[in-house]
This record gives C-alpha cells, structure tokens and sequence, in this order.
C-alpha cells in the first residue's frame, strides 16, 4: 500500500500534468484516509482552481485555513480565490492576512522556529578570526617619493 506521502507525490505529478480532474481524485482520497494532511487539502483547494472552480477551491482554502490559521501560503491562495470570483474585499482582508503571517514570520526569534532542513535554517554568526600578530611578509610602506 503506498504511503501518503506517495499519494501526494503521484497527486501533484497529476496536478503538474495539468490534470486537475486525477489530481482532485487522488487528493480526496489521500484527504480521505487523513482529513488532517494541511498539504494536500491546500492543494485540492489549488486544484480546483485550476478548474476554474472558485466556489470550491474557497472552501478547500477554509478547510486549510481551520488547520494552519496564520499561514502565509493559506491567506495568498484565499485571496487569489476570492479575487477572481470577483469579491475584491475578502480578497484584500485575506491579502492583508497573508503580508501579516509573512512578518509574524520574519519576527519570530531565531530559536522560535521549527528544527528542520538545515539549508533552510538562519546562518549562525561566524567567530571572529584569529588575529595573526608576526607577519613578516607584511612591512612598512616606504615613504612617498617628494617630487
């Protein structure tokens, strides 16, 4: 039996086909056996906009929404929905959301955030470098030339 994780991958290989209709059904699925999974009920809700079904895809952004309420990725893809079903004010409302989950991120401490891919990680400060005190190679100028 595959993993989730392989339902999702074969799901949004489907979805990079542009085959939104295999991309929903593998989602709903995956979602099927784990209602909890944030990443493929964001993706569903992206999936049905590709279709051109905003209704749902907003609902489906709700649905991620209940899961992880301030993030960033969530509250960009609610407002694109609402954009182009042509509800400008919850658009901007959930625009505005997004801009504040992206600097409640860029002011959480460095130790406040989650351990995980150490290329994602903040760089530490590097240690001050060893002062070298004989340097013989390195002699007094001589003095400028008076002309």
């Amino acid at each position: 039996m595959p993993t989730a994780q392989d339902q999702y991958d074969d799901a949004m290989f489907d979805f990079s086909q542009s085959e939104y209709d295999q991309a929903i059904t593998k989602l709903k699925a995956l979602l099927a056996e784990d209602g909890d999974n944030f990443d493929a009920r964001l993706a569903l809700g992206m999936a049905y906009y590709r279709k051109g079904d905003y209704a749902e895809a907003i609902a489906q952004g709700h649905l991620a929404e209940k899961l992880r309420p301030k993030e960033q990725l969530v509250h960009t893809n609610l407002s694109l929905f609402y954009m182009k079903s042509g509800d400008k004010q919850t658009a901007e409302h959930h625009g505005l959301q997004a801009r504040i989950a992206g600097w409640r991120d860029n002011m959480a401490p460095p130790d406040a955030l989650p351990e995980g891919d150490p290329e994602l990680q903040m760089a530490k400060p590097k240690a001050p470098p060893i002062p070298v005190r004989d340097m013989p190679w390195k002699k007094n100028p001589p003095p400028p030339k008076a002309g």
